[in-house]
């Protein structure tokens, strides 16, 4: 269970990383994809870790 998150988690920042370095967009746009990125792995992580119940993402 762990490692399955530890792995999501490098490829979510992996992606993330390649898109804020080589997709052309305004920065406006980018602290926008970054902060929605952000959410999402949140609230992923606190329901892969039974901390949150009823949302289904």
């Amino acid at each position: 269970m762990l490692i399955h998150v530890i792995i999501v988690l490098v490829i979510v920042g992996i992606l993330l990383w390649l898109i804020n370095n080589y997709v052309p967009m305004d920065g406006k746009i980018k602290s926008i994809l970054n902060a929605v990125v952000v959410i999402v792995v949140i609230l992923w992580l606190l329901q892969a870790f039974g901390l949150l119940s009823g949302i289904g993402i």
